[in-house]
């Protein structure tokens, strides 16, 4: 029990500021960007959206945890399905904080690749999302209900508020709505990955058997379960390629890992469905597979 409060007081540490930049960030969306800014670029069919929202979320330094509020707030703005699931994996995934740290760490090899396999990744997912046909009675739920009412133009449309009217607005959004909607969830996800992290032992019978194609099923699975900071993870991947593992398997967990955190899954389902939540892990698990084999081949040829 003690050191699964240890790990859990640890991850709140690591993950709680993150959370509370998301969440400002997604009060200031909220309040300064209107339903029309976000349609117009955001809210179009084609890849142009899918391919910003990817490009924005791979220089974004916010973790998988504060992009899920800044994500739920473009979504319930107008955005598409595409970009925001394009959003959710490259934000995440990578940073310009995350490539430095690579680079250093691994090599320009692993922080060049591993930065544009995150934006063709968004891409896919992204046109992938744009394609997910949802459930009918989903969507009149979502845009009938009452807290929807507020992106509605012409119901949202007052005067002018003042400097202090906005900033109250922003951080009621931000601290007291958005936390309702999805606190639960991201506190559940915390927990998960702190009762993973301490009851699940990895240990040197995992590193027994990261040799071949074992090494891939073997990221795809610790990165599902296990919290992964884009950043943070580097020196881990180092040590396990250091110990055997191969430099693709290496590239699968430095991408799927930050990605598939608890909080992402558990706000995922309740945000956009179970359909929506089994093809977006589906597509990153292959893409993900498909990019460390790719970056396998590439590494032993450079």
């Amino acid at each position: 029990m003690e050191h699964f409060t240890h790990v859990l007081f640890h991850y709140l540490k690591e993950i709680l500021p993150a959370l509370a930049i998301g969440f400002f960030i997604s009060g200031l969306v909220h309040e300064f960007i209107s339903q029309d800014i976000v349609g117009k670029y955001l809210g179009r069919s084609g890849i142009k959206p899918i391919f910003w929202a990817a490009l924005i979320g791979a220089v974004l330094p916010v973790c998988c945890w504060g992009s899920l509020p800044i994500a739920v707030s473009f979504y319930k703005k107008g955005a598409k399905l595409g970009p925001i699931l394009a959003f959710l994996v490259a934000t995440p995934a990578t940073s310009v904080s995350a490539i430095l740290v690579t680079f250093s760490v691994l090599g320009l090899g692993f922080a060049a690749y591993s930065f544009f396999a995150v934006i063709v990744m968004g891409i896919v997912i992204g046109m992938i999302g744009n394609a997910i046909k949802r459930d009918t009675k989903t969507i009149e739920k979502e845009t009938s209900c009452p807290r929807c009412a507020e992106n509605i133009p012409h119901v949202s449309a007052q005067r002018k508020k003042t400097f202090s009217q906005r900033a109250i607005a922003v951080l009621n959004y931000a601290y007291i709505k958005l936390p309702k909607e999805i606190g639960f969830e991201l506190a559940a996800g915390i927990i998960l990955a702190a009762v993973v992290a301490t009851y699940v032992p990895i240990g040197e019978a995992i590193h027994t058997y990261l040799i071949g194609g074992a090494g891939y099923i073997f990221s795809v699975i610790f990165g599902i379960i296990v919290y992964l900071c884009a950043t943070a993870s580097v020196p881990l991947i180092d040590s396990f390629i250091r110990q055997g593992l191969s430099p693709g398997a290496g590239m699968t967990l430095l991408l799927i890992g930050p990605i598939t955190s608890y909080g992402t899954i558990l706000v995922l389902r309740k945000e956009f469905g179970v359909k929506t939540l089994f093809i977006f892990l589906f597509s990153l698990i292959v893409l993900t597979v498909l990019a460390g084999i790719g970056f396998s081949f590439f590494a032993y040829r450079i």
